[in-house]
């Protein structure tokens, strides 16, 4: 059975990108073909490419069209609804979805990133909740590890419950290396948070090194995989 999963995070700069590169590594490492998709994303490198892109597809089973892998690029980093109504070129759902379903047809398993946080405008109607929902996939939560994280974390949770989506699992990034009582926080966040720890990534460890601290086996579908080894 095919799978995928909707990667969001608790703010910018919770390391999505980083989780789904280890996401995407982790399961290649269980046999698995792994595609990343990144619908929407804003700013661009000398090359003309999204770095968050470039780094979901370098860590992905194989290079699929750059067109499904990432529909919609926009040029400045900045809010995308404010990227795509400036440039003249509206984020449609309907080619999210249609390129979705292109790379599902390819692989085992798609890890599919947001944008931002989970709230994030796609337009005057549209936000990357609605996009969720419209894909209609079970949602891993990547916390970025800092001061403030349990009231993000909580938060998010909240507004993924209340759009009635399943929250598969969480992870706790370590952003902030000498996060103050990280233990304690962690600790928090497995009491109040009503999904299991996926695993931590440690700080300035490459994804596919960090992708061993990630147990996939607690995720819908995959327990028959091995866990990782301690």
């Amino acid at each position: 059975m095919r799978q995928a999963f909707f990667v969001t995070g608790t703010d910018t700069g919770a390391g999505k990108t980083h989780a789904t590169c280890a996401l995407l590594h982790a399961a290649r490492r269980a046999g698995l073909t792994a595609l990343g998709m990144k619908p929407v994303a804003a700013g661009v490198e000398a090359d003309g490419r999204n770095e968050d892109v470039s780094r979901l597809m370098a860590a992905s089973s194989f290079e699929p069209p750059l067109a499904w892998v990432n529909p919609f690029l926009y040029a400045p980093a900045i809010a995308p609804h404010i990227a795509a109504r400036e440039a003249g070129r509206p984020i449609e759902i309907a080619a999210i979805l249609q390129a979705f379903e292109r790379l599902q047809a390819l692989a085992d398993v798609v890890w599919v990133e947001g944008v931002g946080g989970f709230r994030v405008p796609l337009d005057e109607r549209w936000d990357t909740a609605d996009l969720a929902q419209k894909l209609a996939l079970p949602l891993v939560l990547v916390v970025g590890m800092r001061l403030g994280c349990l009231n993000h974390a909580l938060l998010t949770a909240e507004a993924i419950a209340a759009r009635e989506l399943p929250l598969a699992g969480w992870i706790a990034n370590r952003i902030d290396p000498v996060m103050d009582r990280f233990d304690a926080n962690l600790e928090t966040l497995q009491r109040r948070l009503r999904a299991p720890l996926i695993g931590v990534l440690p700080a300035g460890i490459a994804p596919d090194q960090a992708s061993g601290a990630l147990d996939l086996t607690i995720l819908p579908h995959f327990g028959h995989l091995a866990p990782p080894q301690s």
